[in-house]
């Protein structure tokens, strides 16, 4: 009886953790080198885009070490669209306060952070997109950053094309 009932709730919880990520369209992340991520080193993330319809919205995931010593970090954004056209974006990413504490959820070693990069974003054209992620501090090699991921989520359908 008692793995009956064990069973059920591990089957419950693993239904709502699916039912939480239902809106997520894509998330992957790349791991940096703790020891020195090169400002000339990009991230690079390549997503399918068919649905022109979508809205969507996407963050940036950012894990940093407990003893990185910067209480935000920049990224440069290059997005390269299906016909060659390229949009340059800057994202400031506020990691602890000035008295040092994180605002992410910390676990262990780690802190983990999203950030808004674009809301309510309707693709223009389906297609192949890449995403190449550059740090944007002024040390050449950034360290303490553990990794850094990209994540799209459904927002909804377009309302200017529904009517």
């Amino acid at each position: 009886m008692r793995k009956i009932l064990i069973g059920m709730v591990l089957m419950v919880a693993f239904m709502c953790i699916q039912g939480c990520d239902k809106n997520v369209f894509y998330a992957a992340e790349r791991d940096v080198d703790e020891t020195g991520w090169n400002m000339n080193q990009p991230l690079v993330f390549d997503v399918k885009i068919e649905d022109t319809l979508q809205v969507y919205d996407f963050f940036i995931d950012v894990r940093n070490s407990v003893h990185y010593t910067k209480a935000n970090t920049f990224f440069f954004i290059n997005t390269y669209f299906p016909d060659g056209t390229v949009a340059y974006d800057t994202l400031e990413c506020p990691l602890a306060d000035v008295e040092g504490h994180w605002y992410g959820r910390r676990t262990g070693r780690y802190v983990d952070s999203r950030f808004v990069f674009q809301r309510h974003v309707i693709i223009p054209r389906a297609g192949k997109y890449r995403f190449e992620i550059y740090h944007g501090m002024r040390d050449t090699n950034v360290v303490g950053l553990k990794s850094v991921g990209l994540r799209i989520e459904h927002f909804g359908k377009s309302e200017s094309l529904q009517n």
